[in-house]
């Protein structure tokens, strides 16, 4: 039961860290107003860790998201596993 709700947990910030980076690409968005605070507000500190690690190409294009769902998912996989091995 446990490790099903953090399964969703865990896909429900796939689904904000997808949406964050596709508003990235519309211009005009005010990063100040909500709901684009909360989300950034929610995905940046996990995404900033990332950025430090992986610069942007040509100052542009960042790929550091890449690594950070990579993470994610390996960090489902361990967690969830554990909480089903433990039978939660």
């Amino acid at each position: 039961m446990i490790s099903r709700l953090v399964n969703e947990l865990f896909y429900f910030y796939f689904i904000l860290l997808i949406l964050r980076i596709f508003l990235t690409w519309i211009p005009n968005i005010d990063w100040g107003n909500q709901p684009y605070k909360g989300i950034s507000a929610i995905t940046d500190p996990f995404l900033n860790i990332f950025r430090g690690i992986i610069p942007p190409i040509g100052g542009a294009l960042d790929i550091s998201p890449i690594l950070a769902f990579i993470v994610l998912q390996i960090l489902q996989g361990i967690i969830v596993g554990l909480l089903s091995g433990m039978g939660l």
